[in-house]
């Protein structure tokens, strides 16, 4: 499975940027799809994961300003990001954790990273 993931970018404060991730390869089945963050300095956390049915998961520091959604058909996540603050520059990451593929055990796959700036 190999995820690609777009959308990032320079925002201003308050300002908006929406993130996609898409799936692709010999997938069996994806039943949650995230986004994670490594601000500069920082440790990577989680910002938001939903699963296939929809249920969706967000870090209390992004609660109301962040929205996460998917198409499943597309195996394809987005990241609608608004009220955008200097404290959301990061790197950017979606995964795909406990996905399965044909020819391999399910496993955590990762993209390559989008980098975010927001500037104050």
């Amino acid at each position: 499975v190999q995820l690609q993931a777009s959308g990032g970018g320079l925002a201003q404060a308050g300002g908006s940027l929406r993130l996609s991730c898409a799936a692709s390869g010999r997938i069996i089945s994806i039943n949650e799809m995230g986004w994670h963050r490594q601000p500069p300095g920082k440790q990577r956390e989680l910002v938001a994961s939903i699963t296939r049915l929809g249920s969706t998961n967000y870090a209390d520091s992004v609660k109301g300003r962040f929205t996460i959604s998917r198409d499943n058909a597309r195996n394809t996540v987005y990241l609608q990001m608004n009220s955008l603050t200097p404290e959301d520059t990061a790197v950017y990451y979606c995964n795909a954790p406990g996905a399965r593929a044909w020819g391999s055990s399910s496993r955590d796959y990762w993209g390559q990273g989008t980098l975010v700036t927001v500037s104050s």
